[in-house]
Formats: C-alpha cells, structure tokens, sequence
C-alpha cells in the first residue's frame, strides 16, 4: 500500500520506517525542513530509530521524506500522528485540524485515515470527519474509510517496542474497522479492536490518567514521609512485595514528556467544557505534579542553607538530566528544565548536563561531568534529575559535596538526601 505517515516525530517516524521494512511504500510528511531535510540525507533525530534503519528504508526506496502536501496524492492509508498540545491551559487540535485539511485534498475512493494523535473522546467523529468530508466531497464510511488507533510509543523503551506492543484499532463503521485493522496488523503483533472511536479515544487518555494519578500520589507520599522522618523509597519496596493489589510508582521532580503533563488535561477539560463537571482526581494530580519541581528547589535551598548556611543565589549547583525519562533526549514538558530554570530564576550558577541533548538544545553539554576544567567537587550541590545510564554515580558519590538525589537510584549517606 502506499502509506502516509503526517508528522515524523517521536510516533510518526518509528511507524514510517516500520511500515516501511514491512513492504509498504511510505510518505513521511514533516512540514518542519530542516527535519525533513535530515530525514532525506538518513540522519534520525528519533533515538529508537538509528541511522542504519533509516538509510536502508531510503535506499530501498520504500522511504520518502517531504513537507509538499502534493505528495500524498494517491495514498491508500493516511496516518495522522501531529502534536496535541495545551495553548493557555486548554488543548490545541489546531495540528490536528491542520492535517485534516491537507489529508481532505488528496482523499480518493477507499482510503483510509486514522487518526494516532492522543485526543479527548469525539475528536475523530466530531473534529476530524467533517473537515476530511467538507474538503474531499466525499462520505466518510461510505466513500473512504476513518479510524483511531492512540499511540503507545514509549521513548526509549527497548522491551516495548511499535511492533510488540498490542494496538488498539477503531473504526467509524465495521467496514472502517476492518480497514484500519487490515493495515495494523501488517505492522504490528497484535491488535485489539475498540467497540467505537470514543471507547478508543478515552482509552489512550485513561491509561496516562492512571499514571498521572500515581504518580501524583506517590509524589505527595514522599513529601509526607520526609516531613515524618521516614525513608519513601524502602517503604515502596516494601509495599511491592505484596504480590496482588498493588503497582509499584516511584516518585521524581514531576511528569513529563507528552503524555502525563498533557493528556489527562485533555479528558477533564472536555468532561467539564461539554458537561459542567469536574474530573476531581485528574485535577488534584495535575495540582500535585505540577508543584513537584518547586518542592524539588524548596529540597535544595534548605540543604544548602542547613549545610552550609548560604544561599541559592549564588549557589554553583550541577543539574544531572534535562530529558523527562533516562535513555531518551526528549526534553518535552521536562520537570527537569523546570527546575534549572526556577533555580536560575532564584540566582544559582547552574550547569546542565545531559549526554543525550546538544547545546543548542538547552544548553547541555555532552560530557559527563562538567566541560573538562570543572570537577563535581567544585559545585557546592548536585542534583540528580534524569538517571541517564552514562552517569558515573559512584564518582558522584565520591566527590560531590552534596547530592539530592530526586530518582531514589543512589544509596543514602551522609551528603546524598533522597527526595
């Protein structure tokens, strides 16, 4: 089939090339050109697709890059996999909007599209239908097919991968269904058809939600248990010994990529825009993580004021990890950007390190302690944000004047507090 894939990001670009090695002749839209440009020469911005993938995709000819929407002509399936994000607190669908216009162009009799973006229940059928058949002249399931299929892309992840993780499919029709499950299969292990669009839709959402919530909970726990004395990271591991009933979340500096910090968001702003009604949890989460990065500055300030009676303003303090999750340089909604720049914003001379973003990404340098001339000893704090692998953590501890350590991935001493 010929197959477009609109937006090559972190979801996009792994679907594409997989696709692609399947026997599928793929389009990958990136209206960005300098990504597309990257794209062409085979360089991947996208750590879980290499170089290699991508060259042998484009060497094939299975592959193409472009930002001209005259090259989805012909598609047979079309996969929107664009941005959701929130504008002044409330969700954006503008990206979504966007490519439903340009997809609407080129619809021919029997394509396919489907939806991929992580939305609030009703966007395929309310938002994305009538803008496919008003541009089009066409009837969506009768003249061409639509569907939803949420992302469950996890960066980074090498167990669980576009291939191995089970795919949720939906359909406007079972005619519809039938198509979009015809062309997952092809690419996936396993999928796993929705009932209807919407249960598909608030499916995606509620499994962020259940994290969010999680995480959220244990997040205030720790806070609890610092201002009880008592250890949170033992008391975790000793609560995940029971074999039933309980799912082990660990806390850190808040939630990040695009998933926690954005999605759930999307499900109470609809429940309340279209209803009236407040999703308590969802918004007592969001209160919860939102807040985490200033408790992780509040954590930082009193150390140095109790251990050695200065100041944050001032301070030199080493920040470990601007990425959101180790093994990964997305840096979306990244607590730990957040809580540089609230440190910056209260005087502290801060130095990031991440081996995973370049210095025009943030300022990080890809090193692993400091630019050559500094050694950990000469900062008066450290903060561990993002546990990346290439950190050497016993060096850490055995030159660094204090340590917070915000993952709970060091052994507790006298100069590591764990958060």
């Amino acid at each position: 089939m010929h197959v477009c894939v609109l937006g090559q990001g972190y979801v996009g670009l792994p679907l594409a090339v997989r696709a692609a090695e399947v026997g599928h002749t793929v389009t990958g839209y990136e209206p960005d050109r300098a990504r597309c440009a990257a794209l062409a020469t085979g360089s991947s911005y996208v750590e879980d697709i290499g170089d290699d993938r991508l060259q042998a995709v484009l060497g094939s000819d299975a592959y193409y890059a472009c930002s001209g929407p005259q090259d989805l002509k012909g598609f047979d399936v079309a996969v929107i996999t664009v941005p959701t994000p929130l504008t002044d607190r409330a969700p954006d669908l503008s990206c979504v909007r966007d490519a439903g216009r340009v997809l609407a162009e080129w619809i021919e009799p029997g394509a396919t599209v489907v939806l991929e973006s992580t939305t609030h229940p009703g966007t395929t059928r309310d938002v994305l239908v009538p803008l496919l058949e008003e541009g089009s002249g066409l009837v969506a399931g009768r003249d061409f097919h639509v569907g939803f299929s949420p992302e469950r892309i996890d960066p980074g992840n090498a167990d669980w991968r576009l291939e191995n993780t089970p795919k949720i499919v939906a359909g406007l029709t079972e005619g519809c269904l039938g198509r979009v499950k015809e062309f997952y299969d092809t690419v996936t292990d396993v999928t796993v058809p929705a009932s209807g669009l919407e249960e598909a839709e608030l499916a995606k959402v509620f499994e962020n939600t259940y994290r969010h919530v999680n995480i959220a909970l244990v997040n205030e726990l720790s806070r609890m248990a610092h201002t009880l004395g008592v250890d949170v990271w033992h008391t975790l591991e000793l609560a995940a010994t029971k074999p039933f009933g309980f799912t082990k979340f660990l806390p850190g500096p808040g939630v990040g990529g695009h998933c926690l910090p954005i999605d759930p968001v999307y499900l109470s702003h609809h429940v309340k825009a279209r209803h009236g009604q407040t999703f308590r949890l969802i918004e007592l989460a969001q209160d919860i993580n939102e807040s985490q990065p200033d408790y992780v500055v509040r954590r930082l300030q009193d150390a140095l004021s109790r251990r050695f009676r200065r100041s944050v303003h001032g301070a030199r303090v080493l920040a470990l990890g601007a990425a959101y999750k180790p093994g990964t340089s997305d840096a979306r909604q990244s607590p730990a950007v957040e809580v540089t720049d609230r440190l910056r914003a209260m005087g502290a001379d801060v130095t990031v390190v991440d081996p995973y973003l370049p210095v025009a990404d943030g300022g990080c340098r890809d090193i692993p302690f400091g630019d050559g001339t500094d050694t950990v000893g000469d900062f008066d704090a450290v903060v561990l944000l993002t546990p990346h692998g290439e950190f050497d953590l016993a060096r850490l501890a055995a030159e660094a004047a204090y340590v917070l350590d915000t993952r709970g991935v060091m052994a507790a001493a006298p100069h590591i507090e764990r958060l």
